[in-house]
């Protein structure tokens, strides 16, 4: 790249920094008056970009990358409410946390969390769920005893599919009757990692 070059892209750069700056005031400016429901920051992790969402009763959502990040910030527009915007300030104590956990420097998150995307029954199988400690398993059949529905381990699969708080709410912990990797939104390469990470025996 020529010297001429980096002087036609140094108006771009301070362009950009300085819509950055502007957004990040706006975003701030927002939150103090009470007008942002949900939060929304991203960050980086060792399975991929995460998006993470907060409203003002607590974490709400995690989403994985791709669309599937598009579809949970519609369903948070429609289900809580339409005042969603990127305000990093808001996440900083989920996002914190979620970044020791990756570290290994944090084996239980003390974070608040709001449901109100999760069902009836998805949330008692997830609270259930929530009982499984770091380095831990259990198997769909076992949350489903844990529920007082020994029957429902499919339908106990289905509502951790549908886990709107990956990770924090550890539905990643959960493996078939024969310890298979199964049945992960964020796919069992995700899983496996996490697993990993923990120090699980798989």
């Amino acid at each position: 790249m020529k010297p001429n070059d980096l002087k036609r892209l140094a108006p771009a750069r301070e362009a950009a920094d300085a819509s950055q700056a502007a957004a990040a005031r706006l975003a701030d400016r927002a939150t103090a008056e009470g007008l942002v429901d949900v939060a929304l920051a991203t960050m980086d992790s060792p399975i991929g970009e995460l998006l993470v969402a907060v409203t003002p009763m607590g974490l709400v959502a995690i989403a994985f990358d791709d669309d599937y990040r598009e579809r949970v910030v519609a369903r948070l527009a429609r289900e809580v409410s339409p005042r969603v915007m990127e305000a990093a300030a808001p996440t900083d104590e989920a996002r914190h946390e979620l970044e020791e956990y990756f570290r290994g420097q944090r084996h239980r998150f003390d974070l608040t969390l709001d449901r109100r995307l999760m069902g009836p029954f998805a949330e008692k199988v997830l609270r259930a769920t929530s009982r499984v400690g770091f380095g831990e398993l259990a198997t769909y059949g076992d949350i489903a005893a844990r529920i007082d529905r020994p029957h429902a381990a499919r339908a106990v699969g289905r509502a951790l599919g549908s886990n709107p708080i990956p990770i924090v709410v550890p539905c990643h912990r959960i493996v078939g009757a024969d310890g298979s990797l199964t049945g992960y939104a964020g796919g069992t390469s995700r899983k496996e990692t996490l697993l990993r990470l923990e120090g699980s025996v798989l």
